[in-house]
């Protein structure tokens, strides 16, 4: 409207001035055409450098730059850094004993101990195990998990850029990480592959892929079970943007991913299937723990000790739904009423006008939250959440210095080994400064106008 009133102002002002009408079009249309970021020019190296770092219309060059880098980097890791044995070999075992016929959970084991993980992680692993000349062939599996990790890399990166107020140099971090290289492509752990299933679940509700967001959600549940971590922030979401009917139809949807993939093993062994893939009482070991080694033995396998970090995870994840996420929509009941009673047009309207920012800070502090209240958390614990970072701290008022020396503060915790309780201290305190950081969020005009006035 604003455009057409603009129009009908420029045609009389322009023919009384003896102007064209095709030259009053040209300058309306200079005039509504927006500005085009500056064309990079290796001549002018510091406006290159700067507007590569800070303009986010430059996200994918930059995000170009550094998929080549990773490319070299994981080649160069695979080529020169030796391959650790971990749980390969029993991923493997747990897997040939399913390729021969057996569906009792409670006989698929392996070196490390039985079958812990959902049927998701049986099939894929299959693959895995066919693909790999039955497990032995480790080589050919580094390669594919160095694909795995620049799949994700690339489905990470479109998230980020999803959000257009992310400056390019936020994407830098994701790269850096002496840990995560060394999950993907020294280890072949399946949370990776968990992981990959999340984040693209995300970039399809970014898109407004209801549907197969939710399929590519209960996929990655299917992997692994920590994907739950991020489960109440996205059902959440799917409440704003789909209201009773459409959740329901959702995570109806991922229930029957779920009846499905297990058939094999429900049919004849329900209960053991359930029980193990599904464990939530499983207790690890303290000599593994990245985070507690500050508590004694007794203490961190203590009822008491997890009842507390259960009840902390509760109340600080109820708190940020009740007073954070809640808080632009009028509040939580305003939330869950607007869900029973509003029109799936309005519905749509308010899905098609939701900022990627909501969205993903929504996912990555419910996992966040999930993460720091962890009972254990082990060294492949850290691909989670760690290339969530970035975002959630650019998300915060903590200064750009300080968020760097946050991220090298987490990323040495996670490489002291075996953990100490100086490396589990830093780590618990980073992520409480981290926790806090999201609780306050980022400053908005609004704050600054007034601390200016």
């Amino acid at each position: 409207m604003a455009i057409n009133n603009r129009a009908r102002q420029t045609g009389p002002i322009s023919g009384q001035q003896g102007t064209s009408s095709s030259s009053s079009t040209a300058a309306l249309s200079a005039a509504v055409t927006p500005v085009q970021s500056p064309p990079l020019s290796p001549l002018r190296p510091i406006e290159l450098v700067t507007q590569l770092l800070t303009n986010h219309a430059h996200i994918w060059k930059l995000a170009g730059l550094l998929f080549l880098f990773e490319i070299l980097l994981n080649i160069f890791i695979i080529k020169k850094i030796p391959y650790t044995e971990i749980d390969w070999v029993a991923y493997m075992q747990e897997v040939a004993g399913y390729l021969r016929g057996e569906t009792d959970y409670t006989k698929l084991r392996g070196d490390t101990g039985p079958l812990v993980y959902p049927a998701g992680f049986v099939y894929i692993y299959s693959t895995l195990y066919y693909a790999t000349d039955l497990g032995e062939n480790i080589l050919r599996g580094q390669w594919i998990f160095m694909g795995l990790y620049l799949m994700t890399l690339i489905v990470v990166f479109s998230i980020y850029a999803k959000d257009k107020s992310i400056p390019p140099y936020v994407l830098i971090p994701l790269c850096l990480s002496k840990r995560l290289h060394s999950i993907y492509v020294l280890r072949l752990f399946n949370d990776p592959v968990a992981m990959f299933f999340l984040y693209a679940a995300i970039l399809a509700f970014l898109n407004r892929r209801w549907t197969l967001s939710s399929t590519l959600f209960s996929l990655a549940v299917s992997i692994k079970m920590n994907i739950l971590l991020f489960f109440p922030a996205f059902g959440f979401l799917l409440w704003q943007t789909q209201g009773i009917v459409g959740t329901v139809v959702q995570l109806t949807n991922m229930v029957l991913i779920q009846v499905l993939l297990s058939l094999p093993f429900t049919l004849h062994h329900p209960e053991s299937y359930l029980n193990k893939a599904f464990e939530f009482s499983r207790v690890f070991q303290y000599q593994w723990t990245v985070n507690w080694k500050f508590l004694d033995e007794e203490t961190f396998l203590s009822q008491g000790w997890a009842k507390c970090l259960l009840a902390g995870h509760i109340v600080v994840l109820f708190s940020f739904v009740f007073l954070r996420w809640s808080r632009s929509d009028g509040g939580i009941f305003a939330v869950i009423k607007k869900g029973f009673t509003a029109s799936p047009t309005v519905l749509s309207i308010h899905a098609q006008y939701m900022q990627p920012s909501h969205v993903l800070t929504l996912l990555f502090t419910s996992n966040f939250i999930g993460v720091m209240f962890a009972r254990s958390l082990h060294y492949q614990f850290y691909a989670w959440y760690f290339m969530t970072l970035p975002y959630l701290l650019y998300q915060t008022r903590i200064p750009v210095v300080l968020s760097l020396l946050l991220l090298c503060a987490i990323e040495w915790s996670w490489n002291v080994f075996p953990a100490t309780a100086e490396s589990s201290g830093v780590l618990v305190a980073s992520h409480l400064i981290i926790l806090v950081g999201l609780w306050f969020g980022k400053k908005s005009v609004k704050d600054s106008q007034k601390k200016r006035s």
